[in-house]
């Protein structure tokens, strides 16, 4: 029986392959990509550690770690995850998800590597982490405080009564003047995505005119947040390794070819300097009767039928197209998706009072403030109905915000 360490090695690091394979105390197993290592991972001999690069063709090495912790017969597998960096948000990464060690390539010498490894091992099967993950994925039932929704129902289907005559009107105005739909649907992102229901105050197609328009009208971009990824700029861990090595699998992308590490760097470099949220100013897809219906709010009509639907509160904060939500996932902003999505809430109470002139930044706390008043056993009726109050002064309104 061969009483090596078995290690499962995924990448195309070959200097790091021959190190450990060339020590007596271990047998490595190479996949070169995310789905090589999955199916040899589902066959019936396991390996006693894995390790994985970040980067990988098909994946990543967090995703393969996840993978594995989601499955009990690997509970007690050893996890190693490997960047040619240091990155702050990898080590977290590391820390958050109970990783067993990450490590900046290159390795160190093989001796201290093994002897890591065997450590690790020998934890790995002394403590098994089984209940942790079993808590773990218990998930937290979200529920909508009950006099929140019931009052949301009272107010939904009260106001979709009363003002039926007044939408029967706008939506002929909107047939009058232009072509096609009346109602407006796209994908929004609040504690979850659902369809999101406005009446038509655009011009149809003005989708497709959005990109253009956020590089010139975006109210919260500048100059200097247009950067793009620039394929002509060469690799910097490339370019420490032989001709025709790679540090990561090639990428073709249209007429260009870029190492998926360096793409995805400069990716998220251009992600920072991006703006989260897109609001055009003087958008000119916006049609006269959308003007009206949007000054004065009637746009928004539709979306009771999500509030009668659950999707949405009255009061929460707005919810956002899915292009800026995902660029809100993480850290501070992402507080904001703790609180149930609404059709009127404190940022647009204040951005409304405010002309529609409103900072990322300040949007992002107001966002977050609401956030901190439903979580946990704050959730007062009383805040919510003080936001209500103050919406009915700022519904008429000289600008299209």
């Amino acid at each position: 029986m061969d009483s090596r360490i078995s290690i499962l090695y995924i990448g195309h690091l070959s200097e790091t392959i021959e190190a450990l394979q060339a020590h007596a105390d271990v047998a490595v197993i190479q996949c070169s990509n995310a789905l090589e290592a999955i199916r040899y991972l589902k066959s019936e001999q396991k390996p006693d550690v894995v390790i994985s690069n970040y980067y990988l063709s098909g994946g990543s090495g967090t995703e393969i770690h996840e993978w594995l912790r989601e499955r009990v017969e690997f509970d007690r597998v050893s996890f190693i995850l490997l960047s040619y960096e240091f990155r702050e948000d990898f080590y977290k990464a590391a820390f958050e998800t109970r990783m067993d060690d990450y490590f900046i390539l290159p390795l160190p010498d093989a001796e201290s590597m093994v002897s890591r490894i065997r450590f690790l091992v020998e934890y790995r099967n002394k403590y098994s982490i089984s209940a942790y993950n079993a808590a773990k994925k218990q998930d937290v039932k979200y529920e909508m405080p009950m006099s929140k929704r019931a009052f949301d129902l009272f107010v939904a289907i009260s106001a979709l009564i009363c003002l039926s005559p007044i939408l029967l009107l706008v939506v002929l105005a909107i047939r009058l003047e232009s072509k096609g739909k009346v109602y407006y649907i796209s994908k929004r992102v609040g504690r979850e995505p659902f369809d999101f229901y406005k009446l038509r105050s655009m011009r149809t197609g003005a989708d497709k005119e959005l990109k253009n328009l956020a590089k010139e009208k975006n109210q919260y971009s500048t100059a200097s947040q247009q950067a793009e990824i620039d394929f002509s700029k060469p690799c910097p861990v490339c370019a420490k390794l032989p001709e025709g090595k790679s540090c990561s699998p090639i990428m073709h992308i249209g007429n260009e070819k870029i190492c998926d590490y360096w793409y995805n760097t400069q990716k998220r470099e251009v992600a920072k300097t991006k703006s989260a949220f897109i609001k055009i100013t003087d958008d000119p897809r916006i049609t006269k009767v959308g003007k009206f219906i949007r000054n004065t709010s009637i746009d928004e009509l539709p979306q009771l039928i999500n509030v009668i639907k659950g999707d949405m509160s009255i009061v929460g904060n707005r919810p956002l197209p899915v292009y800026e939500a995902e660029l809100l996932t993480r850290g501070f902003a992402s507080k904001r998706f703790l609180a149930p999505a609404g059709i009127t809430g404190l940022w647009q109470v204040e951005l409304r009072g405010k002309g529609g002139v409103m900072s990322e930044e300040e949007r992002m706390r107001l966002d977050n403030e609401y956030a901190d008043h439903f979580i946990g056993n704050s959730y007062s009726f009383w805040y919510d109905l003080k936001l209500i109050l103050r919406t009915v002064p700022a519904l008429f309104q000289k600008d299209t915000v």
